[in-house]
């Protein structure tokens, strides 16, 4: 059980979060009113997507260098969990958006990049499908992933944060711990941020063990 410790913590800290989330006094910022505590579970999607995407490009790279189809089989996990927590960011980015923004779907430049990255993977998916050879669909495969997660950082993070844009931590718009003057935002954020993310590796390990089962002429 001590081994397991982490997901007892994961549990413990999105307790915490879905309840203070809901309940903590959030500061006004802005026209985002009581739409502020959408912070604690949009942005930590981000993360979740981030780290899973880390991985999934990290196992490709290992199997380039040992062509281990066990790596493979990994990164196709971590990219899938990775799209998941990826488009529940999107989700929860737009219908946020249409309360501060007034439309759900708008031309800001993170929200347009960030499908622009989400059709990347979604594509790195589907070719996945399309080859019935395994070698070959994990060779493909590991090229792509590197390729997209090249493209990832500068889409989702480098090239909004120097663009005007209305989204809170651009160029021309500050987030919002700037004005969190009593902490209160962070108190549940940073939880939040490390809940969610042991969440999404959780689901990581279940679906890559499920892959060990169905595929356990490969994992021997």
């Amino acid at each position: 059980m001590a081994k397991h410790w982490w997901k007892a913590l994961a549990v413990l800290l999105l307790l915490y979060t879905i309840i203070a989330g809901f309940l903590v006094k959030v500061p006004v910022i802005e026209n985002n009113q009581q739409s502020t505590r959408n912070l604690f579970f949009h942005v930590p999607m981000w993360v979740c997507m981030y780290t899973l995407f880390t991985i999934s490009v990290a196992n490709s790279i290992l199997y380039l260098t040992k062509y281990d189809l066990k790596k493979d089989i990994l990164a196709s996990c971590a990219a899938n969990v990775g799209v998941l927590f990826g488009l529940m960011g999107f989700v929860t980015g737009s219908l946020w958006a249409t309360y501060t923004w007034g439309s759900t779907l708008t031309n800001d430049p993170k929200q347009i990049a960030t499908a622009v990255a989400l059709l990347i993977y979604l594509a790195y998916l589907v070719l996945r499908m399309s080859f019935t050879d395994i070698d070959k669909r994990a060779r493909v495969s590991a090229i792509y992933n590197i390729f997209a997660f090249a493209l990832l950082i500068p889409l989702t993070y480098i090239i909004p944060r120097m663009v005007d844009s209305l989204h809170p931590g651009s160029a021309s718009s500050p987030g919002f711990k700037s004005k969190d003057t009593d902490g209160t935002l962070m108190m549940v954020f940073y939880p939040a941020f490390i809940g969610w993310t042991l969440l999404s590796v959780w689901i990581y390990t279940l679906l890559a063990r499920y892959k060990r089962l169905e595929l356990k002429n490969i994992f021997k």
